[in-house]
C-alpha cells in the first residue's frame, strides 16, 4: 500500500520508521539514534529472534559492531583467527592479517543489538506489522505514523521494497541452508569450509565447547547428514558430538537491485539485495550499511547512501561470484584448493583484500597474473 495520507492530531510522529527488527534493522536504528534522530522500529516477531546462518563475524564485522556500541566480547562467544578450506584432497588455510573473528549464536547477537537499541532510545514495537507506506507516513497495525524517512529492513521478501517500487532486480543464484549446533570440544581456532559434492559445510565455533554447523546447497532437497557424510574429515570430528537443537533452515540468494532508495525510502540488509551466504559477509555488510545510511539521512540526501551501498557491495559480490563458481565447477574447485594449499601467502593476501586490509591495487596485476598461472598449472 503506497500513496498519500492525511494526518490527524492523534497520529504518532517520528523521524524514521524502520520496518524489520533483525540485525540489519536494529543496526540501522542504533546508528540513526546515535545521530540524534527519533526512530520507531517494528517487527512481527518477538525476541529472541533466530535465523539459520553461519553465525561467524569476520574481524571487520566485529569492528563494525563496536562502532555501534555493541561489544560482542561481553557476550558468549568464541574467537577464530582465520579460514580453512577443506576439500577431498587436502586443505588450505589463512590467518587474518590482524584482529580476530567471533562466533556468536544468532540469538545472542540479536539480544545484544536489542539491548543496545533500547539503551540509546529506539522505540521498539515487537509483534507489530508495518502494513503500508505513503508519502510522509507508514502504517503500523493500520495506524498511521507520520515520518520523514522509512527504512526497509524486512528481509529477502521485503514488502517495503515492493511498495516503494524498488523491486527491479537480477537474481543470480538461489540455495538452501540448514543449521545445527553441536556440543563438542573445539579442534581448531579457524572457521572451516568443507567442500562436498553437493554443497559446502561451514563450521564456526560459538563457545568453547560448541560449534555451529551450517550446510548450503543448490539441491533444495538436501539432507544435512548426507552433506556431512560427503565431508569425511568433518564427519570424523562430529562423530562423538551431541546435537543441541533441531535443524533450522533458510534460503540464501544472490540478489542485485537496480536501486535501493527513493526520495524518502531506503533499503538495508537483505531487503537491499544480498550476497550468497558462502561469503560469510551478510551481517557485516548490513552493519556497515547502517552507518552509511545514518550519514545520508543526516545529510538529507539518500543518494549518498545509494553510492555507498554500491561501493560496500563490490568486494563481497566479487568473492561470492568466485565461490559460487567453485561450487558449480568441480574442476575449478579442485584447482583452486590445490593452488591455495600450496601457496598460503596468496590465500592470506586474498583474505586481506576481502577484509579491506589491503586494496586490490596493492595486490596488483602481477599478483593476479601469478594466481592465474598457478591455477592453470595446478593439477
Amino acid at each position: 500500500m503506497a500513496g498519500e495520507v492525511e494526518m490527524n492530531e492523534r497520529s504518532q510522529t517520528t523521524d524514521v520508521v524502520c520496518a524489520g527488527g533483525g540485525p540489519a534493522g536494529l543496526a540501522a536504528a542504533i546508528a540513526l539514534r546515535l545521530r540524534g534522530l527519533r526512530v520507531v522500529l517494528a517487527d512481527t516477531s518477538v525476541p529472541p529472534v533466530d535465523k539459520a546462518c553461519g553465525e561467524g563475524l569476520m574481524p571487520d564485522g566485529v569492528a563494525a559492531l563496536r562502532a555501534l556500541g555493541v561489544f560482542p566480547e561481553q557476550h558468549e562467544h568464541a574467537i577464530f583467527r582465520g579460514i580453512r578450506f577443506v576439500g577431498p584432497k587436502g586443505c588450505a588455510e589463512a590467518h587474518f592479517p590482524s584482529g580476530y573473528g567471533m562466533g556468536m549464536r544468532r540469538t545472542v547477537l540479536h539480544e545484544a543489538l536489542r539491548r543496545r537499541a533500547e539503551a540509546v532510545g529506539v522505540e521498539m514495537k515487537w509483534g507489530a506489522r508495518v502494513d503500508g507506506i505513503a508519502r510522509g507516513a507508514a502504517f503500523m497495525n493500520r495506524q498511521a505514523i507520520e515520518t520523514k524517512w522509512i527504512v526497509g529492513a524486512d528481509g529477502q521478501n521485503s514488502r517495503i521494497r515492493e511498495w516503494s517500487g524498488l523491486s527491479r532486480s537480477s537474481r543470480k543464484s538461489f540455495r538452501i541452508g540448514l543449521r545445527r549446533h553441536f556440543q563438542v570440544e573445539r579442534w581448531t581456532d579457524l572457521v572451516e569450509v568443507h567442500w562436498g559434492h553437493s554443497g559446502q559445510a561451514y563450521v564456526t565455533p560459538v563457545a568453547e565447547d560448541e560449534v555451529c554447523v551450517a550446510v548450503i546447497s543448490r539441491n533444495r532437497a538436501i539432507d544435512f547428514d548426507t552433506l556431512i557424510w560427503e565431508c569425511p574429515q568433518l564427519a570424523r570430528n562430529l562423530r562423538e558430538a551431541m546435537p543441541l537443537d533441531e535443524l533450522r533452515g533458510s534460503a540464501t540468494a544472490t540478489l542485485h537491485l537496480k536501486s535501493v532508495v527513493t526520495k524518502d525510502v531506503a533499503l538495508i540488509g537483505e531487503a537491499s539485495g544480498s550476497v550468497d551466504a558462502v561469503t560469510g559477509e551478510g551481517m557485516t555488510l548490513a552493519f556497515r550499511q547502517a552507518v552509511k545510511l545514518s550519514e545520508a539521512i543526516l545529510s538529507n540526501d539518500l543518494r549518498n547512501y545509494a553510492a555507498a551501498h554500491r561501493q560496500l557491495g563490490r568486494l563481497p559480490n566479487l568473492l561470492g561470484n568466485a565461490m559460487l563458481f567453485m561450487d558449480r565447477s568441480a574442476g575449478f574447485r579442485s584447482r583452486a584448493l590445490n593452488t591455495l594449499s600450496k601457496n598460503p601467502a596468496i590465500f592470506e593476501r586474498l583474505l586481506a583484500i576481502h577484509l579491506g586490509e589491503i586494496s586490490r591495487l596493492e595486490f596488483g596485476v602481477f599478483g593476479l597474473a601469478n594466481l592465474g598461472w598457478r591455477l592453470l598449472a595446478s593439477r
